[in-house]
């Protein structure tokens, strides 16, 4: 089983406008809730693409039953740890114009809530699969992650870590099976400018965090596609399919999805890269996630 772990979930409310008039009556085109954070994002792509999973994190009041309910009617499994005060966090996106987010801060969490996180985790097995993405709450500490990975009975269980700074460098030493960091959080780790044609730079960066103790680095470039270091050496990079841009928001969960459904396949590190460019493009060419349908055609046309 594939377990991905949210702290903050999300309705999303994306707001299609040709304009936006700071102070003024502005008008939507169209208006659309989606189910947010990075964890549940993968949830949703690993679905399309015929993976079943098990979303986890914390929600709050009746936007986390919200998002729990409609999950499940998604066909995804939940386990998801109630907060005793709160709601869970409604963000609004702005689209039509200049891309632009308003997010929203989460629920407090508290010390029993987790626990019962911590717990669920000790229960995963050595053949399962743990993403870990995004980052703390303003009261938790910076470290929960590398906590998190801590209580993992067995030190097989494969982990995905999608997250940046030191929550990111503090947990290496766990030796998580792929990280993926896009190109500007390489340059924040490094603080150095990283350019895509610049594949020398980004592997010796990559090479550092392996050093450190990532296995796989995955680094997502936008529509310059993505680089892939593996623990054996090699060096896989995948230019992104070609197409019209819409939302870019969640197409980097939408790459981890996609990586991860490849490698289940058959194990093979380059075809998990061509899945996982293919449905990060084919997020981003919706305003929403893309169907499992529409991620399998890109990648026949392109594998």
């Amino acid at each position: 089983m594939i377990y991905t772990l949210t702290y903050n979930p999300s309705i999303d409310y994306l707001v299609t406008l040709d304009r936006l008039d700071i102070g003024g009556l502005n008008r939507m085109r169209k208006g659309t809730y989606l189910y947010g954070g990075k964890g549940v994002n993968v949830s949703q792509v690993l679905k399309e693409l015929g993976i079943d999973n098990t979303a986890l994190g914390f929600v709050a009041g009746f936007t986390g039953r919200e998002i729990e309910e409609g999950l499940q009617k998604l066909g995804i499994r939940t386990d998801f740890v109630r907060l005793p005060e709160g709601h869970s966090r409604i963000n609004i996106k702005f689209h039509g114009i200049e891309e632009t987010e308003v997010n929203a801060p989460g629920p407090f969490v508290d010390a029993v809530s987790m626990r019962a996180l911590r717990d669920k985790i000790s229960m995963i097995g050595s053949d399962d699969i743990l993403v870990l993405a995004g980052s703390a709450t303003s009261n938790m500490e910076s470290d929960t992650f590398s906590g998190f990975i801590s209580e993992l009975p067995n030190r097989d269980t494969k982990v995905i870590l999608d997250t940046t700074g030191g929550e990111l460098i503090g947990a290496l030493c766990y030796h998580p099976f792929l990280i993926k960091p896009n190109i500007n959080e390489l340059s924040e780790l490094f603080h150095e400018r990283f350019d895509p044609s610049d594949i020398n730079g980004i592997v010796r960066a990559a090479n550092q965090l392996q050093d450190k103790g990532a296995r796989n680095v995955l680094t997502s470039m936008g529509q310059d596609g993505a680089v892939l270091i593996t623990e054996d050496g090699k060096v896989y990079k995948r230019p992104a399919p070609s197409g019209v841009v819409v939302n870019t928001v969640g197409s980097g969960d939408s790459m981890v999805a996609g990586f991860l459904a490849g490698y289940l396949e058959n194990g093979d590190m380059e075809d998990a890269l061509c899945l996982g460019v293919c449905a990060g493009s084919a997020s981003a060419f919706n305003e929403g996630f893309a169907k499992g349908d529409e991620i399998m055609a890109l990648y026949r046309l392109t594998r």
